[in-house]
Formats: C-alpha cells, sequence, structure tokens
C-alpha cells in the first residue's frame, strides 16, 4: 500500500484549526468551572451535556426558566482595547438579569466561544470572567462549546453567546398581582451595560476620539476601559425580595430602554408614570451631548442609569428599600403604576432634563 509523502499530507491544523490547542483550553478552564460548583450539579464538565438536579438543590416542584443572549458590538471594543477579562461578567449578566425578573434562580450557565484562530489565553481570560458572573450569582458553569473556525471571523475577533437555565417554584413566578397605585423603584446601572455599543462607537468615530483617548466623563480613565465597565449583576437583591415576598415585578433594562422594557411586565389597563430624576452617570449625559442624541434616543437606545425597574407595593417599599440596602444596592423611587387603556406604556416625565 502506498502513502502520500508526509509533506504534501493535509492536516487540521494545517486547515487552521488545532485541536491540540483547544484540548488544552479545556483543561484550564477546568478548574475555573469547578469553583462555580453549587447543589444540584451532577458530574463535571467535559461530558457531552451538563446534568442538574433542581430538587438536589432544593426545590420541590420547580418550573425551568432558560434564557439566552450576548454582549452586542461591546466585544468589539473588547478586543479594539485587549479587555477580555469582564466580557464574561456582561455575558452572565445579560442572561441571569433576564432569569431573576421572573422570580427564578440561577442554577447553572453554558457558554459558546468562537473564533477563527483560538488564542488559548485570550479566550482563557473570556471564561474566566464568566466563572467569576457565575460566582458571583452562585450559577454553576457547567460546559460550553469553544470553536475554531477559519475563515469565519477576522484575525483577533471572536464571538460569544450564553445560556443561563434557573428555576422557580410553581406558582411562585413573577409578575404577580401589580395593581395601579405599585411603586416603582430603580436600582442603579454601573454605565452603559452590554447594549447600545453600535451607537457608541459611531459617536466615538464621530466625536473623532481613540479608545486609548482620555474619558471625557471618567477622570482617570481611558475611554475604552471606561466604557468596559462590566454589566451589574441584580440576581441576589432581585431574590432577596421576591423570597420576601416584597416584589410584584421586576423588569431589566436592556436594549429598548425604560419605555421597551418595562411594559414587558404590565398587565392590560395599567401604565407606569415616570415623574421622579435620577441621577444620570456622566457618560450618558456625554453621550447625549457628544452625539446630539435626543433624550428620547438615548432612552429607548440606553438603560440611561437604571438597569433593573421593581414593582413593590406602596406598604412593602420602606421594608423592600431596607432590604434592599442590605444587600448593598441603593433604590430610587421612579414613580407609580397608573391605570390605562389599551396596550401599557410608560410615560417619562421632564426626559430632557434628565441630561442637561
Amino acid at each position: 500500500m502506498t502513502s502520500k509523502d508526509d509533506g504534501k499530507r493535509q492536516t487540521y491544523r494545517a486547515a487552521g484549526v488545532d485541536i491540540e490547542a483547544g484540548d488544552a483550553l479545556v483543561e484550564a478552564i477546568k478548574p475555573l468551572a469547578k469553583a462555580t460548583t453549587r447543589a444540584g450539579v451532577v458530574g463535571g464538565i467535559g461530558g457531552f451535556g451538563a446534568l442538574f438536579d433542581p430538587r438536589a438543590a432544593g426545590f420541590t416542584d420547580p418550573v425551568l426558566v432558560a434564557t439566552t443572549d450576548g454582549v452586542g458590538t461591546k466585544l468589539r471594543l473588547a478586543i479594539d482595547t485587549g479587555i477580555h477579562d469582564t466580557v464574561g461578567i456582561d455575558l452572565v449578566a445579560m442572561c441571569v438579569n433576564d432569569l431573576v425578573v421572573q422570580g427564578a434562580e440561577p442554577l447553572f450557565f453554558l457558554d459558546y466561544f468562537a473564533t477563527g484562530r483560538l488564542d488559548p489565553a485570550i479566550a482563557a481570560r473570556v471564561i474566566a470572567g464568566i466563572a467569576e458572573g457565575c460566582r458571583q450569582v452562585g450559577c454553576a458553569l457547567t460546559g460550553g462549546e469553544t470553536a475554531e473556525m477559519p475563515g469565519m471571523y477576522g484575525a483577533g475577533d471572536y464571538d460569544l453567546a450564553g445560556f443561563a437555565v434557573g428555576a422557580a417554584e410553581r406558582g411562585r413566578l413573577l409578575p404577580e398581582g401589580v395593581a395601579p397605585g405599585d411603586i416603582l423603584l430603580g436600582l442603579p446601572s454601573t454605565g452603559v451595560h452590554s447594549n447600545g455599543f453600535s451607537l457608541v462607537r459611531r459617536i466615538i468615530e464621530t466625536a473623532g476620539l481613540g479608545l486609548d483617548a482620555p474619558a471625557p466623563f471618567a477622570p482617570g480613565q481611558t475611554l475604552g476601559a471606561a466604557l468596559m465597565a462590566p454589566t451589574a449583576l441584580y440576581v441576589r437583591p432581585v431574590l432577596a425580595l421576591a423570597r420576601a415576598g416584597l416584589l410584584r415585578a421586576a423588569a431589566h433594562i436592556t436594549g429598548g430602554g425604560l419605555p421597551g422594557n418595562l411594559p414587558r411586565v404590565l398587565p392590560e389597563g395599567t401604565s407606569a408614570v415616570i415623574d421622579q430624576p435620577w441621577p444620570v452617570p456622566p457618560v450618558f449625559s456625554w453621550l447625549a451631548r457628544a452625539g446630539d442624541v435626543a433624550a428620547a434616543e438615548m432612552l429607548r437606545v440606553f438603560n440611561c442609569g437604571i438597569g433593573m425597574v421593581l414593582v413593590v407595593r406602596p406598604a412593602d417599599e420602606p421594608a423592600a428599600r431596607a432590604l434592599l440596602a442590605e444587600t448593598g444596592i441603593e433604590s430610587h423611587r421612579l414613580g407609580r403604576i397608573a391605570s390605562a387603556s389599551g396596550t401599557p406604556e410608560v410615560t417619562i416625565e421632564r426626559a430632557d432634563a434628565l441630561f442637561a
């Protein structure tokens, strides 16, 4: 039997896929995943699927809740700045913040990391951020997929997606019982979070700034570093309120802003009236000025300083705010739920003054 000359044989490595690098990455991230383990996890990372037992996690009659998300074009900033350590926290936050608004406790998380040529050092930094986000909210990182796909991505580029699964006891899902007169509380964001970055990048380009320029809104930081502040994780404070019976609804304020997200948790016959100002972080005032962005557009694209809105009964407001303070998060009274006809809407009074 004849064989080709070794120099002419085709290999996966020659085609651009390094199996050994992928195997090395899996070994490197096993300790990261192990550090996030929690009650309910069955087995470890490396199998064909992740196993989880909700009853072992303390649930008696669980309803599973699943979410998936990415971090949008914030990835472009991570790649261009070389700040790969926190974008994984963003990925976890975008998924688990959507879980908790339904009254669900995040149980386990899966990630998808795709690139043209695998750089194990960069991939490990990204996944370390994912593990850190999971650790902060008590969610196990049980597995994922690393895909090396030559020709699909530019040099140094990568893509991320996340998948979270949580559970709530049957009958304790949110929203529940929202009614006119209820109070709206806002929890502060840590900045732009992980949506609206296509507009952010356009404003930066129009302003003629580089990512290594001093941030006009954050003294002592570069523009890129300031914008890479990770998305806030709201799981612990929101779950604390839900378990105390103090929460009727919660809305994660992402793409679409307050007008686009708050109505998603309101019943027919109600509307949200936001008539109290809140502290708007300087980054949003700068974006509004530098990009000549109207207030209505700012509120439709960005969180503008409020990353989560909670709906509580008037009588429960003092206890809710006290419990939030105990968890280390401040809250701002934003307004109230009002009676209305038709599809729920949000009215934001004196919106123009927010970005003055």
